[in-house]
């Protein structure tokens, strides 16, 4: 008998919420090219470093996909939240998501985001959520526009292929982690390490 050949990966057809308002609601995830909802592991670990209240908080989600990222941090609690799709399709969804969860702190527009976070330099965000595809090349000029709307203090998050090595000045590695071929890397504006940051 030849050996069994393991079949081609597949997208989940949904995803959960796992905190807050909207735990266990679910988000429908579909078969598009590169798109790659955030690991459940990942994300908890994620709002485990920042707090599981976000009350008050401004969140961009750049690269929503799913919306997975964003929809997390409203259901836990912040108060403006937006998310950022050009795949019209996606954008869609996520507009009929926010209104079946009752997401009126949610907003969706449908653009590309890297352009929309450079042409936006008044804006200012607690959080700025960043998981583009991860072979668009994409993960340095995203982090470059992303710390240009985050005030002192405030977190930019990113999932990758690899490690962040050269971060733009005014950011912070806080925290990071990985999780199978996933790195997630939590940095902060004005943070400076003595030593490496923990895991």
């Amino acid at each position: 008998m030849p050996p069994s050949r393991k079949p081609a990966r597949q997208p989940p057809g949904e995803v959960r919420l796992i905190g807050g308002l909207w735990k266990r609601s679910k988000l429908p995830v579909p078969d598009v090219p590169g798109l790659r909802p955030s690991p459940d592991r990942v994300r908890e670990t994620l709002f485990n470093w920042l707090g599981q209240d976000l009350g008050g908080w401004r969140c961009l989600d750049a690269f929503a996909g799913t919306g997975a990222l964003g929809l997390e941090a409203a259901s836990r609690g912040a108060a403006e939240v937006l998310l950022l799709e050009r795949d019209r399709a996606l954008a869609a969804q996520l507009e009929s998501t926010r209104l079946r969860l009752g997401g009126t702190q949610v907003r969706v527009q449908c653009t590309d985001a890297l352009a929309w976070m450079r042409g936006c330099a008044a804006e200012r965000f607690d959080l700025v959520l960043l998981d583009p595809p991860f072979d668009a090349g994409l993960s340095g000029p995203a982090l470059d526009a992303a710390s240009r709307l985050v005030p002192e203090g405030g977190f930019v998050y990113l999932e990758a292929a690899s490690p962040v090595e050269d971060p733009p000045a005014t950011l912070g590695l806080w925290r990071h982690g990985r999780a199978g071929a996933v790195h997630y890397q939590l940095l902060r504006r004005g943070y400076t390490a003595a030593v490496h940051p923990p895991g």
